[in-house]
């Protein structure tokens, strides 16, 4: 009943906006084709005929229309309703005014140009938006209706097989499957399936991914849609979209819902004071009133997909709602060597290809990253004519994600080169001695990106989701060596260390105030960042909780560590001199040195 009003009332609204419209295109139509002269009385056409002051006119039955010019000598557009007046015609002759007669219009005249021909281009107007409305293959009146797509018979070819690196969040998935297959396996002792279950993420972790794996493995209708096809120019129009959305899904039950990119209507009401939009508010009230509405028992289950969960509003979060929250988080080696392996399948291996070794060298990277990654690797081995895909073919492509295109046309002077490598040099040999960092991968000074004009890779044995002080430490130094190195080379140093400045001098800083680890200030937080959960930005505005004297000893802190990170750095560097001089050498030479040339170097005995 509900439904059928909604209808009746967007029919309603849709009949008077389009009414509104024909009345504007009438007046536009008259604007256009309708005269636009000065209506004056016939004496007064008279006395400006004998003033000589028509210069011509059209004379019907029913008006007379013509050219006066007034007393400053501009001309105007006038006409008149003439009288019977036999002697017009002797006085316009008198007068020398420029006349002629214009036959009178018929009927059927006026009926073409008064009414058909404006009204037939109003029909035609009127059937190109029907045509425009009806291409959705919803209707005229198909504003109202939801923009989603239902895969009942014919459902999506992927499979959780083709899901890899989510194991934990594909468990839980197929547990609402099962439950929507057999709903008395899971209500014999009195429990109940979420209404809601929301896919949390990065972008490019397999959410969507997860999802579309669920509508080809579900033997139920999946209904799919957008966040931001809910929103609609007019007002009303994305809640009456959401009980669309609804009916669909109870009319198909079992059934399950998906609404990817939930945020876009799914925002927090109140955000610091400021109220969210009108529309998007109905929309999500509208989403809010209708997961309460349903009885899960029917076998309807929403799942949502977002990157950004703590834009949320907090009633779509609790408990009833979106009961279940599953992290799709990025994947660990595992991980990454399973999607590696999944998208390999699809393209010919070399044998000197290590699935395992690439997966270490791709930290932090999210699935789409690796298939990208296996993409870019087939078509430069395709560039090469290559019969397969080799591991350098892998290597040039994860140093494209992750430093940048290769610039090697770039033109650099002798004596910047030999500062590069120096500077990675540093870099390298200090990282080799210290334990606490990763393993040094590879060592190179090809400009790539937009302004790395050299790079130093490094490549994990494990995953690490703790740091140490002491390790902590060792990457501050390490982060220091190219600056150290081109001190000691050149007694001078370049702006080459900019970035590596940065990464120590925040290091340091949050040691102090953000992981309590420094002795003196003690176990105490100073500083909190308020960043996003998955998508953090290097501008975060921070917290802080300390007065101006704690201040003052938090720089004074940090500054210690700084000085005794470099002054560490640098008794390294000048104790293998040599080491730094014979690697850097290497680099001008060959521009690329990998793990296994740099531990050669490193442990040749100097002469």
């Amino acid at each position: 009943m509900n439904n059928k009003k909604d209808k009746n009332y967007r029919v309603i609204k849709l009949s008077i906006m389009y009414v509104l419209i024909a009345l504007l295109l009438i007046y536009l139509y008259q604007g256009f084709f309708g005269t636009n002269r000065e209506t004056i009385p016939y004496s007064t056409f008279k006395e400006f005929v004998a003033q000589d002051r028509v210069k011509s006119c059209r004379v019907s039955e029913k008006y007379i229309k013509g050219v006066y010019i007034d007393k400053s000598g501009k001309m105007h557009s006038f006409v008149t309703i003439p009288v019977e007046d036999p002697k017009l015609t002797d006085e316009l002759i008198a007068h020398k005014v420029k006349f002629e007669g214009v036959p009178s219009a018929g009927w059927l005249t006026n009926l073409l140009f008064g009414w058909i021909i404006p009204f037939g281009v109003l029909f035609l107007l009127w059937l190109f938006i029907i045509k425009r409305a009806g291409a959705s293959g919803k209707g005229l009146f198909s504003f109202g209706r939801g923009r989603y797509k239902v895969y009942s018979s014919e459902r999506p070819d992927v499979k959780f097989s083709d899901v890899a690196g989510a194991e934990e969040a594909k468990v839980e998935v197929e547990e609402i499957i099962e439950f929507l297959k057999d709903p008395q396996r899971f209500q014999r002792l009195g429990g109940k399936m979420p209404k809601g279950v929301l896919l949390v993420g990065a972008p490019g972790t397999g959410k969507t991914l997860l999802a579309r794996a669920t509508a080809g493995e579900a033997e139920v209708p999946f209904i799919s849609i957008t966040g931001s096809a809910f929103v609609e120019l007019f007002v009303g129009v994305g809640a009456a979209r959401v009980r669309d959305l609804f009916a669909e899904a109870k009319r198909l039950a079992p059934s399950i819902i998906f609404i990817d990119e939930i945020d876009a209507i799914g925002r927090t009401r109140d955000a610091g004071g400021f109220t969210t939009h009108e529309e998007r508010e109905q929309t999500l009230n509208q989403l809010l009133a209708e997961m309460d509405g349903f009885d899960p028992s029917r076998g309807i289950v929403v799942m949502a997909a977002t990157n950004r969960p703590e834009v949320l509003d907090p009633a779509l979060l609790r408990p009833g709602r979106f009961d279940r929250q599953i992290l799709v988080d990025k994947p660990d080696i595992k991980g990454r060597e399973e999607i590696l392996r999944l998208h390999a399948k699809k393209i010919v291996l070399g044998e000197d290809v290590d699935l395992k070794v690439i997966a270490q060298e791709t930290p932090g990277l999210v699935g789409a990253d690796l298939a990208n990654i296996v993409n870019e690797a087939a078509l430069l081995a395709a560039r090469e004519s290559a019969d397969k895909v080799y591991k350098k073919h892998f290597e040039e492509a994860i140093d494209r994600r992750m430093a940048g295109l290769a610039k090697k046309n770039r033109a650099m002077s002798p004596k910047e080169k030999k500062t590069v490598a120096y500077h990675e040099s540093g870099h390298a040999i200090v990282g080799y001695l210290l334990k606490g960092v990763e393993v040094v991968h590879k060592v190179s000074i090809i400009p790539r990106g937009v302004a790395a004009l050299g790079f130093t890779q490094q490549r994990p044995t494990e995953e690490h989701y703790l740091m140490r002080k002491s390790e902590i430490l060792d990457k501050i130094c390490m982060l220091f060596g190219g600056r150290v190195a081109e001190e000691i080379v050149f007694g001078d140093v370049s702006t080459g260390a900019q970035n590596d400045l940065y990464a120590a001098t925040d290091l340091a800083r949050a040691v102090v105030t953000q992981f309590g680890m420094d002795e003196e200030l003690g176990p105490i937080i100073y500083e909190r960042e308020r960043r996003p959960l998955f998508l953090p930005t290097p501008f975060s505005p921070k917290e802080t909780y300390y007065s101006q004297k704690t201040s003052e000893a938090i720089d004074r802190e940090t500054r210690k560590i700084i000085d005794s990170c470099y002054n560490r750095t640098k008794k390294l560097l000048l104790e293998n001199r040599s080491k730094l001089d014979r690697l850097a050498q290497r680099l001008l030479e060959r521009e690329v040195v990998d793990e296994r040339e740099l531990k050669e170097i490193m442990e040749s005995k100097d002469t």
